[in-house]
């Protein structure tokens, strides 16, 4: 249903039973997916692809050219996934030559005044709290939840199942499962009440602590503190993830509080 006073280029494929609102533009190359609302005053640029069921609130700005200087026009998309809520004036970029696409995931909540940039990636089921920054080719993986005001240095990956206190600075990776906070940001444990709300057992969330004592209680460099998790702790998901996230890092992992 497209109120009158909404603008829909001809060439944009909208499912039937999207609810667009006055007000609102939606520029050409833009697939919006059945179940939808465009809420008003909401601009939709060319390269957007919105999934289904998702609710998009007034002053948000979806696939805007990314504003990387690098950007030559190339033709990309920013993609948003099934179920995920956008709200109030949120920016999401599309992609550059880079990655070709910016993405956000399934069942994702991305409060009022944040921003994705160039190239980011967020995973399902991700929140990321009021005035959030996220700067170009950031990746966030599921579950990771980020606090009101968090500004993320390019190129950061935030691990699954992650609690980012709210107004930090992140400029190095934050491994899976942990919390995150203090000033400078800093590790403070395991994110362990958000594994049990997702229903991770006892033991699996004992089998994670163990893991980050090696990583940063024993006094050991990262790079030894791996291969000792590896020889004496048995291989589980979790604990393949974990090695899997560090040995990968570009950046180097979040530091331990001091």
């Amino acid at each position: 249903m497209k109120q009158p006073l909404a603008y829909v280029h001809p060439a944009a494929k909208i499912a039937p039973n999207v609810v667009i609102d006055p007000f609102v533009t939606i520029e050409h190359n833009v697939e919006i997916g059945e179940g939808t609302r465009i809420c008003s005053n909401v601009t939709i640029m060319e390269g957007a692809r919105i999934g289904k069921n998702c609710i998009i609130y007034p002053g948000a700005v979806i696939s805007a050219p990314p504003q990387d200087l690098k950007f030559q026009g190339e033709e990309t998309v920013a993609i948003i996934g099934d179920n995920t809520t956008i709200r109030e004036c949120v920016t999401v970029n599309r992609g550059t030559a880079a990655k070709g696409k910016t993405v956000v995931g399934n069942n994702c909540l991305i409060m009022a005044y944040s921003h994705v940039a160039h190239d980011t990636i967020v995973g399902n089921n991700v929140i990321i709290a009021n005035a959030s920054q996220l700067a170009g080719e950031v990746v966030v993986d599921d579950f990771a939840v980020i606090g009101g005001g968090t500004l993320v240095h390019q190129f950061c990956h935030i691990g699954s199942h992650v609690m980012v206190q709210g107004g930090a600075r992140i400029n190095k990776d934050i491994p899976p499962y942990v919390k995150a906070a203090r000033e400078p940001i800093a590790y403070t444990g395991i994110n362990s009440i958000g594994l049990r709300r997702r229903n991770f057992s006892n033991e699996t969330i004992r089998e994670i602590q163990e893991i980050y004592r090696y990583l940063y209680l024993s006094g050991l460099n990262n790079s030894d503190a791996v291969e000792r998790i590896e020889a004496e702790l048995p291989a589980t998901k979790e604990r393949d993830e974990i090695i899997m996230f560090i040995r990968n890092s570009q950046r180097g992992i979040l530091r331990g509080y001091v």
